[in-house]
């Protein structure tokens, strides 16, 4: 693996997403556009917004940035630009890392985006510390794009690599808790929530909205979080391959 070599690739997918405006207001637009549309849903209902707002303000970039990943990745494998990389002395780490480096970098800028509208305009109260509540928003970004990466090796298309946001994060989305708690779901989809990913991003956040000070629960709660962006990472990087989808 060679430093230069990923941030070469980094710089390169950044100087793509900076002359692609749409796909730019994807990432950093519409997830504060959601949150302003769910602060407004719950107008006369702010404790509503108060219990529900921190784990969307995870939520929403996550699935953004999944979307974006998966899709930005399965085009460099369908246009053949994956293979002609793999054929230089770039390495498989280099170039998923370099990916990773790069969306990460949108991931930063986004959580600071979303999370300075929904603490400072949108006036969110939660217990915990702010500055946590900003990590485990940018880990869940950073969830987003190592699932997007690795799940885009299961596509042909990119009308497939869509297929796998409500094949893959929906269900997470009903089974996290952000609509029940997980103890009061049947058993057996309960013990499926304890092995979704989104489930942990959702715990924490929870936790920050009504615990104050940092606990080790939340602690443990970003630790698998970060977990799942590294094994997603390990796992996009065996299935990257030298020929074109």
């Amino acid at each position: 693996m060679s430093l230069r070599r990923t941030l070469a690739t980094a710089r390169r997918v950044l100087a793509q997403l900076r002359h692609d405006p749409r796909t730019l207001a994807l990432l950093l637009v519409v997830p504060c556009i959601l949150l302003v549309l769910l602060k407004y849903v719950f107008d006369g209902e702010p404790q509503v917004f108060d219990r529900i707002g921190a784990p969307l303000l995870g939520i929403f970039p996550m699935i953004v940035m999944f979307l974006v990943a998966s899709v930005a990745t399965l085009r460099e494998r369908t246009t053949g630009t994956l293979e002609r990389l793999l054929t230089m002395p770039l390495g498989k780490a280099d170039l998923l890392l370099g990916y990773a480096l790069a969306f990460g970098l949108v991931a930063l800028v986004q959580a600071a985006a979303v999370f300075g509208l929904t603490i400072g305009l949108l006036g969110l109260h939660i217990a915990g510390p702010s500055w946590l509540l900003f990590t485990v928003a940018l880990a869940d970004g950073l969830l987003g794009t190592a699932l997007g990466l690795f799940l885009s090796a299961f596509a042909a298309t990119e009308f497939q690599a869509v297929q796998f946001l409500p094949a893959f994060l929906l269900p997470q989305l009903l089974l996290c808790g952000l609509f029940a708690p997980r103890d009061s779901m049947n058993s057996v989809l309960h013990a499926v929530s304890d092995v979704l990913p989104m489930s942990y991003a959702v715990d924490a956040m929870n936790r920050l909205t009504s615990e104050s000070g940092v606990g080790g629960a939340i602690l443990a709660d970003l630790g698998v979080v970060v977990g799942c962006v590294l094994l997603a990472l390990a796992l996009g990087a065996a299935t990257l391959r030298r020929r074109t989808a």
